[in-house]
């Protein structure tokens, strides 16, 4: 007798090429991923014709629609774990990880409360104490993934202005570097300071927040009857790799009784490294800090995490318990993490990371964070032993260099106007990927290079990529050559097919 179909499911068979299917995508794109170009853009007109459409009413075929998805959708899409995607910060990811995201999202496990979901919160409890001790925060220290960097900063100044301010704002003050991520800005404005109330000082010459100035800056507002609560430093900036004077900091905090949070999306997991660990020195010290695994860590999008150095402050901050919850209240052993945060409904991040340490070990990671930071190293050396119009603007550091190609008699606004040019010549190529940032109003470019799977030849390689086309541009400029005209960034695909 014919048994009726589930709503909303496949037949066995059907899910089952479906996942195998899916699979076998993701491991094609991984191979041969260097021999392909580091992505392409649509314009929006472009996409519009290919997927503005009415919501379907019948079922569609699974296949059919993954065929759309690979010609229509996934080309369109910068690849971040390209060996030569050098932009922003790459996410290099791991396939493991990816098979544990797999899994949570078809389990649908729920990881905001212990009576839900008592397997996943215990795994969280065990990877947060683990990084809460890689990064030197004392055995009272405890915190929560979350989405990423941005939800980990606001969480961790939420629970800055519960602790130091009751959460009376008023009068409140911030402090930072203008070195910092536009996040911190933003959190503090969802907290309720205005930008007046966010002090973002001038960085020293090593782009780091100077702690003289700091202190200046705090007994002015101390003076003017306002309420200094907050200082946000930075373990690993994005623009430069700079990494704050954590000790001095931590120390001027507790003399005037302010909070310290360090945002260590981008650099924290240096401290892996020896190297790392001598830079951030003091990282245990902070009051708060904010960490992306998503980043140098190598999991998938959507892996932050926020430690507190006293895990009740969390707790304190954020719980909220309404009747229709009472039968998660629990024990006090039983922990809710989405009473530690703004979440309720949460997934089960940790399992990503949690597998790929159990599966790879500790050590791999130390040695491809390592490698990062040895690629932006090799990338400096290769700049300076280069073409002679190359300056470098900052030396390598967690990853990260900047500099500058500057042929000999060009003005520096066209220099500046250059360096934006040359990234979008590089894009129209497709080989590589580069951005361009500003450090002491001068444009620059800049090389993250996080992904351990990228080889000495790709960073050589797109050096040579980059001096030849700015060789290019400067001649083009000074009339000596045929004009070069890079793809439109708006329309044209980069790399092509």
């Amino acid at each position: 007798m014919a048994t009726e179909q589930e709503p909303l499911t496949l037949p066995a068979e059907a899910m089952r090429a479906l996942g195998y299917r899916v699979v076998d995508m993701l491991i094609d794109h991984r191979a041969g991923l260097a021999d392909k170009p580091v992505g392409r853009k649509a314009g929006r007109a472009t996409l519009e014709a290919l997927l503005r459409e009415p919501v379907p009413e019948r079922p569609g075929d699974p296949a059919a629609l993954l065929d759309r998805l690979e010609r229509d959708v996934l080309p369109n899409m910068l690849h971040v774990d390209h060996p030569r995607f050098f932009a922003f910060v790459p996410g290099a990811s791991n396939f493991v990880s990816v098979m544990a995201e797999t899994l949570s999202a078809g389990l649908n496990c729920f990881a905001g409360t212990w009576y839900a979901g008592s397997g996943p919160a215990q795994v969280e409890l065990v990877v947060i104490d683990w990084l809460r001790a890689l990064c030197g925060l004392p055995e009272g220290a405890g915190g929560l993934f979350v989405s990423g960097g941005s939800m980990a900063n606001l969480t961790a100044l939420a629970v800055a202005r519960s602790a130091i301010l009751a959460d009376r704002t008023d009068g409140a003050v911030a402090y930072t570097s203008d070195q910092t991520h536009s996040s911190v800005a933003r959190a503090l404005r969802v907290l309720g300071l205005t930008d007046d109330r966010i002090r973002i000082l001038p960085s020293d010459e090593q782009f780091r927040l100077p702690v003289d100035r700091l202190q200046q800056a705090i007994a002015a507002d101390r003076a003017a009857g306002r309420k200094p609560f907050c200082v946000i430093a930075n373990a690993g900036t994005t623009n430069t790799g700079a990494i704050d004077p954590l000790p001095a900091l931590a120390a001027l905090c507790r003399a005037q009784g302010m909070w310290l949070h360090a945002d260590g999306a981008y650099g924290a997991p240096a401290v892996l490294t020896e190297s790392g660990r001598t830079l951030l020195t003091g990282l245990g010290g902070v009051d708060s800090l904010s960490l992306d695994p998503h980043k140098w860590l190598f999991q998938p999008f959507e892996t932050g995490c926020v430690l507190v150095r006293d895990r009740t402050l969390l707790r304190d901050t954020f719980q909220v318990m309404p009747e229709y919850l009472r039968d998660t209240l629990g024990t006090a052993e039983e922990v809710n993490f989405g009473n530690y945060g703004i979440q309720l409904t949460r997934g089960f991040r940790a399992l990503k990371l949690w597998l790929s340490l159990q599966t790879f070990g500790l050590d791999a990671f130390r040695t491809a964070i390592a490698r990062g930071i040895a690629l932006a190293e090799l990338a400096e050396a290769v700049l300076r032993a280069g073409d002679p119009a190359w300056q470098v603007a900052t030396p390598a550091q967690i990853g990260v260099t900047t500099f500058r190609y500057r042929p000999a008699g060009m003005a520096d606004a066209a220099v500046d106007a250059l360096q934006g040019r040359i990234v979008e010549a590089l894009m129209a190529e497709g080989r590589a990927l580069v951005t361009s940032t500003v450090l002491n109003g001068r444009s620059v470019l800049r090389l993250c290079t996080i992904n351990p799977r990228t080889s000495d030849a790709d960073i050589r390689d797109t050096v040579a990529d980059l001096a030849r086309i700015g060789a290019a541009l400067a001649a083009e400029a000074a009339g000596d050559a045929p004009a070069v005209h890079p793809a439109d960034p708006h329309s044209a695909a980069i790399g092509g097919a």
